[in-house]
């Protein structure tokens, strides 16, 4: 099955001020595309041409095709970053997850200082993930499209650091970013993909 580039749930300019528009536009339609595009490629005719990402994505064969794992990476990060965005969003989780996150980092703001380090000591590009690994949750960076389902452990939360995901805005200023995006976490699908890996 082809892979799509999924509809944004919500307006390019939705997010301001915290994301820009035309950042919004460009990473969605032209950064994501290219990952759908050139992940479509690499599987076609392959064993992998039918999978799910989940499924292309745990397996060693397939990640050993760098073209298939930057790709398909990238398509599925992008899809899960998207999803966890909301202008509605920002404040603290609630409920299950809030415990595990207090259990896991001591409060929410240690987890915040924890995460913003993990994005601003990120080398070049990647990712950081707020995982579930079964048992609760855990912090944890990954390089270029690389996923967390490459090490068994469920994303539940992951945030760009791409310099294409806040350039245009904070130019060189990452840290600026890190620190905006949490006014637009949306929480509720945090909490959702939370209570279903545990």
């Amino acid at each position: 099955m082809a892979f799509s580039v999924p509809d944004l749930p919500y307006a390019f300019d939705a997010l301001e001020p915290h994301i820009d528009a035309l950042t919004m536009e460009i990473h969605h339609d032209k950064h994501h595309a290219a990952y759908v595009t050139n992940g479509n490629k690499a599987i076609d005719g392959t064993e992998w041409a039918d999978k799910t990402a989940e499924e292309i994505l745990t397996s060693q064969a397939a990640l050993g095709v760098p073209a298939i794992r930057n790709n398909i990476g990238g398509h599925f990060n992008h899809t899960l970053f998207w999803e966890s965005l909301s202008p509605d969003g920002g404040g603290e989780p609630s409920g299950g997850l809030a415990d595990a996150v207090n259990s896991a980092f001591g409060s929410f703001s240690d987890f915040q200082e924890k995460a913003n380090a993990a994005g601003v000591g990120r080398f070049g590009s990647g990712w950081w993930w707020l995982v579930g690994d079964g048992t609760g949750v855990e912090l944890i960076s990954t390089p270029n499209q690389d996923t967390p389902l490459i090490d068994g452990k469920t994303p539940l939360l992951g945030v760009d650091v791409w310099e294409h995901a806040y350039y245009l805005k904070y130019q060189n200023r990452r840290p600026e970013y890190l620190a905006a995006i949490w006014n637009v976490i949306n929480w509720n699908v945090v909490a959702e993909r939370f209570s279903a890996a545990s």
